[in-house]
């Protein structure tokens, strides 16, 4: 009965934001000044180049001095070979999408980190239940990332960078030549009603990747990709997810941290009221076994989360080191230090008999680890649900299956 409430909760608040994010443009911005991109050149045939007549219109709202404005891509299906959209602008300012734009086939045609850039820019809302079609399935085949540390790097569908007091609502991304969602140095920022998808063999097509960032919300999204449904880099701080169906995908990861020398800490993770189906993780933390930086990893709590034959539903893993950059395995012991975590309320199903697997640090033990009324059990014939903790200390609160973990 819980389950059915909780999807059926996360299925009205998703219906009510696309009805809300789809309304008339002359509804909700009536006091704006308009910029409507087809006066300044642009087609929805799918075939012209809108990047010139997109960027002209929003030069011209962004420097607009008589109040609000809003740019507005109408229904129709408008090619865009690339854009940076930079601040700072005036005003408020309203990005509305609510046709598709459609990027290259060719990953060649595209010269920067993100298809779609947004620089510079404070008070800036993106939204119109639209859609983002990165044509990703015509470059996944070049990707080989997963046996080559210097792969090739291709688009990220959209980013935002150095943006301020902003949201983004009830926009579509399907098929990412790379991630689909990337947010470096942002500050109060706002994802509600997102849809992000692509299929889950599509390699590195991350859903929303952020960064050095702070004070954000991510509400009432559904993610199903091929790689993170969101992952959590360094420098994050007061970061609040809720309401998440995230699946397929490798669940919500913190990390991987500890690679560079100028990480920064992350502090402050909230991921309540959430579903993850089908996917290699659940909720994972991970730090390089090799790492460089001596960063902290603290006060997250993770609330009431479903999983459903979810791989692995709760790790830490604190040996990571991909593409065999390890000469032998348990070697080295990861520099970050893990503190102030809590687990309450996880439960469901794991398709690995390991559904707590919590390897810490022997250099820097795990501290104040809580769990709290937890409840996985394995969907496997060949035993029970297992759980495997080492170098963790906290404490256990209420019932744990699967039990084991001395903290």
């Amino acid at each position: 009965m819980a389950s059915r409430f909780l999807i059926l909760c996360v299925s009205s608040l998703f219906l009510f934001s696309l009805a809300v994010s789809s309304a008339p443009i002359n509804e909700y911005y009536k006091g704006d000044k308009v910029f409507d991109v087809r006066n300044y050149g642009a087609s929805g045939d799918g075939k012209r180049d809108n990047a010139i007549a997109i960027t002209k219109a929003w030069n011209e709202a962004c420097q607009w001095s008589g109040g609000s404005s809003t740019v507005y891509i109408p229904l129709g299906t408008f090619y865009l070979s690339q854009i940076t959209l930079s601040g700072p602008c005036k005003s408020y300012i309203t990005f509305i999408i609510s046709g598709t734009l459609s990027a290259p086939r060719d990953p060649n045609l595209i010269k920067q980190e993100e298809w779609i850039e947004f620089r510079y820019v404070d008070n800036l809302t993106v939204t119109g239940g639209g859609l983002l079609d990165g044509q990703g399935s015509y470059s996944w085949s070049l990707n080989d990332c997963d046996k080559n540390p210097k792969c090739r790097t291709l688009a990220i569908n959209i980013g935002f960078a150095f943006v301020r007091y902003s949201r983004i609502n009830g926009l579509r991304s399907i098929n990412s030549k790379m991630g689909h969602f990337n947010l470096f140095s942002v500050e109060d920022f706002n994802i509600t009603g997102v849809t992000i998808t692509a299929p889950g063999d599509s390699p590195n097509t991350d859903g929303i990747k952020i960064g050095k960032s702070k004070d954000m919300h991510i509400y009432n999204v559904t993610i199903a990709t091929g790689d993170d449904c969101i992952a959590i880099l360094d420098g994050i701080t007061n970061l609040d997810i809720s309401n998440v169906r995230c699946g397929p995908g490798h669940g919500i990861s913190v990390g991987s941290l500890g690679r560079y020398k100028d990480e920064k800490n992350v502090e402050g993770l909230t991921v309540r009221n959430s579903v993850f189906n089908g996917t290699t993780d659940g909720l994972r933390i991970k730090t390089y076994a090799r790492s460089v930086s001596e960063i902290s990893v603290s006060n997250f709590v993770y609330d009431n989360i479903q999983m459903l034959n979810v791989g692995n539903p709760i790790v830490i893993d604190q040996q990571y080191c991909p593409h065999g950059q390890c000469d032998s395995p348990g070697k080295y012991n990861s520099h970050v230090q893990i503190r102030n975590v809590k687990y309450n309320k996880i439960w469901g199903t794991s398709t690995s008999q390991a559904a707590l697997n919590m390897q810490c640090s022997k250099t820097f033990p795990c501290q104040d680890v809580e769990l709290s009324n937890i409840n996985l059990m394995y969907n496997g014939r060949d035993g029970l649900a297992t759980a495997l903790c080492e170098n963790v200390g906290g404490s256990v609160r209420g019932t744990i299956v699967p039990s084991g973990c001395r903290i």
